[in-house]
């Protein structure tokens, strides 16, 4: 079981991920329902593809890192955080401090 203050600490840093994740997405134009966009008159087509793949991937990082997050608040809220969602076992306070937002135990995790 973890302590009121870790719980805290954890709450903490979740929060700042979640605004930090925010504010990035929103830099990018896609919180707000916007769409990403990009010079269609660039002369070299091959470039902006390119450019479009990547962009497209490191939103939709941010977007499931987002996910995870707030999906990781809301079991703190129901109090249900710190229990792996496969296997229903404790997930070591190690993992939790070095990834506020687990989902999974570590077992879980690699058979994944």
């Amino acid at each position: 079981m973890l302590s009121e203050s870790t719980l805290s600490d954890l709450r903490a840093s979740l929060e700042q991920e979640q605004s930090d994740l925010r504010a990035r997405l929103t830099e990018m134009g896609l919180l707000s329902g916007g769409e990403l966009s990009f010079d269609q008159n660039f002369a070299d087509s091959s470039q902006v593809t390119a450019e479009r793949g990547e962009v497209e991937a490191l939103a939709g990082n941010l977007r499931d890192s987002l996910i995870d997050v707030e999906a990781a608040l809301a079991k703190l809220d129901n109090g249900t955080f710190g229990n792996c969602e496969l296997c229903g076992q404790p997930i070591p306070p190690a993992r939790l401090e070095a990834k506020p937002a687990a989902r999974l135990c570590m077992d879980c995790a690699s058979k994944r």
